[in-house]
Parts: structure tokens; sequence; C-alpha cells
């Protein structure tokens, strides 16, 4: 087990979250908009408060104060749904975006950063995703919804996360990147990242996660053990959302 959570309850509204996550694990959270699955991840990387319960991170009790702690100390990366306000800076270029996450680790090792350094770094995650740009010089905001996607998963890859949270990866994006990005979701699982999937997309969910946690008014209301076969998921899933 790489994280849990036991008995948490958060200043939004969260009350008696229990929630495990093993090595090379993906654990979806689904529920309606208005759940708290975004707002429960924003607990776990600080950018919330926790008033009582647990997180464990390796059998030992943490405290996650701000998304750097969670990234530096914690290796936990998120991706957040709104790219475009939380994910990523429209007004710098590919390669600003790209290294945020990357910058504090090539500072600890040298006083001096180049750009050379930073490409370095990040330039095979961005080939590897295959993203489409003139050069990395290029704005952000001039990018394709597809492409800005891309970026916002590469910054985290570049990080070498243990923990990645994947909040609503394919809104707004066309159906091949959106195939890419399950692929990748899985490659990434099967070379030991752990991954917490949040989405609102029914078959993505069942298609990825290993097992699907169902959220409703900031709870847990049930777990479903995914064997990827939908109609029998779909059902339980939406029991317990309703019920």
């Amino acid at each position: 087990t790489i994280i849990k959570i036991k008995g948490v309850k958060s200043e939004l509204g969260h009350n008696n979250i229990n929630l495990e996550l093993k090595k090379s694990e993906i654990v979806g959270l689904y529920g309606l908009v208005g759940a708290g699955r975004t707002e429960l991840a924003k607990c776990l990387m600080g950018l919330e408060k926790i008033i009582s319960g647990d997180i464990i991170i390796k059998e030992a009790k943490e405290k996650i104060d701000s998304p750097k702690m969670a990234l530096e100390k914690f290796k936990i990366g998120y991706i957040s749904e709104d790219r475009k306000k939380e994910g990523l800076i429209l007004i710098h270029n590919v390669l600003d975006n790209a290294s945020i996450t990357v910058w504090s680790q090539i500072k600890r090792t040298l006083s001096l950063v180049t750009d050379k350094m930073i490409s370095d770094k990040v330039n095979p995650y961005i080939q590897q995703l295959e993203v489409k740009t003139p050069s990395n010089y290029q704005l952000i905001s001039n990018l394709s919804g597809g492409n800005q996607q891309k970026i916002s998963v590469a910054k985290w890859l570049a990080a070498g996360t243990d923990i990645l949270i994947i909040d609503e990866p394919t809104v707004g994006i066309d159906i091949k990147t959106k195939a890419y990005l399950h692929k990748l979701i899985i490659e990434l699982a099967k070379a030991g990242t752990s991954i917490i999937l949040i989405s609102s997309d029914m078959p993505e969910m069942i298609s990825l996660a290993d097992k699907i946690l169902v959220m409703r008014n900031f709870r847990i209301s049930g777990e479903v053990k995914n064997d990827h076969n939908y109609e029998n998921n779909s059902a339980a899933i939406m029991k317990y959302i309703h019920d």
C-alpha cells in the first residue's frame, strides 16, 4: 500500500473518507458534479484543510501542507481538470509549462539553471507524448486543447511522481488524443505509478480503473471491484449514486 486515507473529514464537508491505493493500482473516483471528488484531490495536495482522520504514506502518518510538499517530499502529482486555470500558465511557453515541476530538482543539484538543462529533462516526455508544437518556445495558449493536456501530463512525468492524481483527463480533447492518454495511463500504472483517476466518463472509468469508489455528497457511498464488464459495473455504480 502506497497511501491510505482513514476516516478523513475536511473543512469542505468530506466525512469518514476511507481509501487505499496500492503500488501500480488505478483507483477510480466516480460521481456526479458536486460529489466532492476534485475537492478530495485538493485536500490530498494540501490545497484544502483536513480537520481529522489520517493520511498514511508508506506506513507513516503524514500531514501535507502544500502542493510543493506533496511533490517534493511525497512525490504526489495532480493533473487538474481545469488545465487553463490551474494546470498551465497560458502566457508562458511550452518549455516553461513542462518544466515547472522539475525546477527545484535541478536547482538543488546546480546553482545555474539553463534552458538546455531544462530541455534535456522534459524533452523526452514532450516527444513521448507527441506534442505538436513548432518549438518549445511556442506560447502554450496557441496549442490545441489536446496538446495543452499533453503538456499538463508531461510536466508530471518529468517530475517522476510515485502517486499521480488525474482529474478528468480527457475532457475537451479529440478521440485520438483520448485513446493515447488512456494507453498512457495504463502504461504508467504498469511501470509502477499509483494513480487516483477522477472521471465523469463512465466508459473511461470502467475501462481504466482497477476498483471504483463512488462518491456522493462528499462521502464514499460504495465500492465496485471492476472486472471491466460495462453492463454489470455501470448498474452497480448507478445504484450507489442513487440509493
